[in-house]
């Protein structure tokens, strides 16, 4: 463990990284204690049966979400977002560090938080029992899963329970009971079966027109007295999905405000993608048909076929199009000036306002919102967001370059025990740089450095395992066997 902590630190800093708080931020940090906000703009919403999802561990909490039902079929939904920036001052010390790494950094060896554990796990965090100062997205979504109204504004909120994903997912999928801190809460229980079903509406319609159904495999490290053991796969469930349609649905509300507004915004872009040739050609592989030009109506339709005919291979499949899809990015958008929409979303408007404790460009919106909100000039210009918006574009990589890093040392400290074994896997990289396969038992991925010539993304080959180095997060494979298409 600390052999992944040590190889973390460096990959921090190798990318221009942050590892540690400045003193002057620390300093800041120990002037900053808890405090409340009256205000006639902050309604109090403390009444309502707030409750946040996420993951077991998790300890940032970013949204609470609550519904209120409302004549006929149609369900207001509400979205508590911490407001961070009422703790967080603009241009102060820890605001800077915030604004050079842009993101949490999520290694297997540890978490290198954006802003200090004080503020993201404790007084910027929406914790169980705790008023908190929010900012709250209200949606009134109809019986047919549109969103036909919404509302932003500011709101003192209070977290009633503390779920966790994989119970809340067993107790909604009818297999397990409902969580201690559901079954405590008078009402919750109902509040939830409600909140399912208009997120189930919401995806719907989201499919409908387009938003991609993938089914990737994330590998999550399992410690076991401090020991690295295993990288097992975190699958998707039903109360991610809940989450993931109520602030994919709150982040195009957030956009649309800030445009009706007349404001500048930073959006989260995924441009229609270049490698389209190759997902067509994977789709001809796996029986289907896609047009030449890219359609994400007819790829989602061809992956809801796939699903249902190799429920088991289709996380892989899903993999080979996310890794051809390419990444997202942040683009500035001015008023009446528009920018892509999300391909893979299926959404024109949309914007990353969900997260402001784990990401900075959350903050940055959640910034251009209270300024709209009082009707104040924007804290940052259209250059400045044009520049953030490349330097969080480019500290993204930078992260995602060390949490993998990191992740492929820690797969080459399991497999240092395993060369000469063979594994089954799929294809995620091919160019120019090298050819990368990933394994499923343990999830890793490493580079094909025998046998690579023809190879693509999506291919399923068997590889041997010939050489790891954990220090430089190495694994290198060869291909033992003819490609299955």
């Amino acid at each position: 463990m600390d052999n992944l902590k040590e190889i973390a630190r460096r990959a921090m800093l190798e990318h221009d990284l942050l590892p540690d708080f400045s003193s002057a931020a620390l300093a800041e940090l120990s002037a900053i204690g808890p405090g409340t906000v009256v205000s006639p703009e902050i309604r109090d919403l403390r009444d309502r049966l707030w409750c946040s999802i996420d993951n077991d561990d998790s300890r940032d909490l970013d949204q609470l979400t609550v519904a209120e039902p409302l004549t006929g079929a149609a369900v207001k939904i509400f979205v508590a977002i911490a407001d961070v920036d009422s703790m967080v001052t603009f241009g102060s010390a820890i605001d800077e560090h915030a604004r050079s790494n842009t993101t949490s950094v999520y290694t297997a060896a540890q978490i290198f938080p954006m802003l200090p554990e004080r503020l993201s796990t404790d007084l910027t965090s929406l914790n169980e029992g705790v008023e908190r100062l929010a900012i709250v997205i209200e949606m009134t979504v109809d019986g047919g899963g549109e969103v036909v109204g919404s509302d932003v504004y500011r709101a003192n909120v209070l977290n009633r329970a503390k779920l966790a994903y994989n119970s809340l997912a067993a107790w909604l999928d009818g297999v397990a009971e409902p969580p201690a801190r559901l079954a405590a809460v008078a009402g919750l229980a109902e509040q939830l079966q409600l909140q399912d079903k208009v997120a189930q509406a919401l995806r719907r319609v989201r499919r409908a027109h387009g938003a991609l159904n993938l089914e990737t495999v994330e590998a999550r490290p399992v410690f076991k007295d401090d020991a690295l053991t295993d990288l097992r796969a975190d699958e998707k469930n039903r109360a991610k999905d809940l989450i993931e349609d109520f602030m994919v649905a709150a982040n195009g509300v957030v956009a649309r405000f800030l445009d009706s507004r007349g404001r500048a915004s930073l959006r989260r872009v995924l441009r229609s993608p270049e490698r389209w040739a190759r997902i067509v050609a994977l789709a001809t592989e796996h029986g289907g048909k896609l047009p030449a030009l890219p359609d994400a109506v007819a790829l989602n339709q061809f992956l809801g076929v796939q699903r249902d005919a190799d429920p088991q291979g289709f996380p892989d499949l899903s993999l080979a199009v996310i890794k051809l899809l390419g990444a997202g990015e942040y683009a500035l958008e001015l008023p009446n000036q528009k920018t892509a929409g999300h391909f893979g979303l299926a959404v024109r408007d949309y914007t990353h306002a969900t997260a402001p404790n784990r990401r900075f460009p959350d903050l940055i919106t959640q910034r251009l919102l209270k300024a709209a909100l009082r009707d104040e000039a924007a804290p940052y210009s259209a250059d400045q967001l044009q520049v953030l918006a490349s330097h969080c574009n480019e500290q993204e990589r930078n992260a995602s370059k060390v949490e993998r890093q990191v992740r492929k040392a820690a797969s080459a400290l399991l497999l240092s025990s395993r060369i000469g074994e063979r594994f089954t896997g799929i294809v995620t990289g091919a160019s120019a740089k090298g050819t990368w396969v990933r394994i499923d038992h343990p999830v890793a991925e490493g580079k094909v450095v025998k046998g690579f010539d023809g190879l693509d993304v999506g291919d399923r080959i068997t590889v041997e395992l010939l050489h790891v180095d954990a220090g430089r997060g190495f694994i290198d494979f060869a291909k033992i066997a003819q490609s299955s298409r």
